[in-house]
């Protein structure tokens, strides 16, 4: 390979994403300008207000009572919103209020906080949901954001009330019985929507922080945590929903992460995510299709034992992805698609492939990872998946003995997340790989015209 973060690709990438990554200047906060209140009802009077600067002061809060399924919607412009300190608890039965009337932007959807105004900065919330009543429909999220010019700043979630809480995606990804607690939507008619400073912790089925169909959206300084348990401890349990099921998935269904036996038992030795993915990108609006999602900056984030840690892959438009980590996810920690930038990124794979590139429709991504801690992996010995053509990837570790020996970087592979299933044939073409771990690259048919450098072994399974 002739180069990986020259000098000019180097001043070329951080010099564009440095102009992007400029927030938003934060509107005036002279103290005397905010109105000081303390009760919720009082909140939601200024929420549809404009040119107003309001503080919840610090405290204990309920919300348990509602006229519309976005509890409450923020629809005034050039706002303020400070909840430091406020902590608010959300009773689950909300969510399978049927009487509620239909909120902005989807009116199915229920939600805690919809900010659907313009120029709207909301900083400090902690949001809890209690009870574990699932919700009338699958699409249930504590903030759905939709206004252009909005900042969300140091909120930190906690969610609870999905059903069949336990078994991550075994029984479905929404529809049927499964009830979904999602963190936070980022959604069109969104224009440059910034999440900075949030805190997601997923006690869910449900996605922590997900883009749709919003333009120029960045995730900044965000930190999601979820729950890992192992098949075995299903197989343990002596009631409730697995074991009335017979310990098998749904059948048909559509598990990631997770392999089952072809009539759908769980299989012993296997880990799962009780949640999906940590932070997610969709390639278009839900309900406007022809609405593609725009460039979405990801950058000092953090995910934790989510199914996938990071997904830019499914969005065409190129995503940048810089300063981030990913530990302990099963699906795949940072799931990358066309013209994706990947830089100064981190990774193990103990339960997956650190990083795939599994699309091959894909074409001109960068990666820079580096592979950390994957001793003690369960059901994986692929430490990275790369399919399409012409990207560039750079792999490294602190530490050779972080990847066991075994593990294996592979080349036009249907094994891992993200197909191609079927008939269809893979395929790696006109890739550069270098690679500055030792484990083996491993080319496997469709494997064409590709440069490999560095250190591990090559091997040609092409013919």
């Amino acid at each position: 390979m002739k180069y990986f973060l020259s000098f000019n690709l180097f001043v070329l990438l951080f010099g564009t994403c440095a102009q992007e990554l400029t927030t938003q200047p934060s509107p005036a906060t002279n103290e005397s300008d905010f109105i000081v209140i303390d009760a919720i009802e009082e909140l939601r009077t200024y929420s549809s207000r404009d040119n107003v600067k309001v503080r919840l002061l610090p405290g204990f809060y309920q919300i348990d009572e509602a006229d519309c399924k976005q509890f409450i919607q923020f629809t005034g412009n050039n706002s303020v919103y400070d909840l430091t300190g406020a902590r608010i608890m959300v009773d689950t039965r909300l969510f399978t209020r049927t009487d509620l009337s239909p909120g902005l932007n989807d009116g199915r959807m229920y939600c805690v906080f919809g900010i659907h105004g313009n120029n709207v900065l909301m900083e400090g919330p902690y949001i809890e949901t209690y009870g574990d009543t699932p919700g009338a429909q699958s699409r249930n999220k504590i903030f759905n954001l939709t206004g252009k010019n909005v900042t969300l700043k140091n909120a930190e979630i906690r969610t609870s009330g999905s059903s069949p809480w336990g078994y991550g995606s075994f029984y479905g990804l929404g529809g049927g019985d499964v009830r979904k607690m999602n963190g936070i939507r980022i959604a069109w008619p969104g224009e440059n929507i910034q999440v900075i400073g949030c805190t997601v912790h997923m006690r869910a089925m449900g996605h922590a922080i997900f883009v749709q169909g919003a333009k120029n959206t960045l995730i900044e300084d965000c930190h999601v945590n979820g729950l890992l348990r192992t098949t075995d401890d299903i197989l343990a349990e002596t009631s409730g929903y697995a074991f009335d099921k017979g310990f098998k998935a749904a059948k048909g269904g559509y598990i990631e992460g997770v392999t089952v036996a072809e009539d759908g038992r769980f299989l012993p030795g296997e880990m799962f995510s009780l949640s999906e993915d940590g932070i997610r990108i969709y390639p278009r609006a839900q309900r406007d299709q022809d609405t593609e999602t725009g460039t979405t900056i990801i950058k000092n984030c953090t995910v934790i034992n989510m199914r996938r840690g990071i997904c830019t892959g499914l969005d065409k438009t190129g995503d940048k992805v810089i300063n981030c980590e990913v530990r302990n996810c099963v699906a795949t920690g940072f799931n990358v698609g066309n013209a994706d930038t990947l830089i100064n990124c981190k990774s193990d794979a103990k339960y997956a492939e650190a990083f795939g590139l599994p699309y091959l429709h894909a074409s001109d991504a960068f990666v820079d990872i580096e592979i950390t801690d994957s001793r003690g992996r369960m059901c994986n010995n692929m430490l990275a998946k790369i399919n399409g053509q012409d990207h560039q990837v750079t792999i490294r570790t602190t530490d050779p003995s972080f990847i066991p020996d075994d593990m294996e970087i592979r080349f036009s592979t249907k094994e891992g997340y993200g197909g191609p299933r079927g008939d269809t044939s893979p395929f790696a073409r006109n890739i550069e790989l270098n690679n500055l771990t030792d484990a083996e690259v491993i080319l496997l048919p469709g494997a064409e015209n590709n440069q490999v450098e560095g250190k591990g072994k090559v091997e040609d399974k092409t013919k």
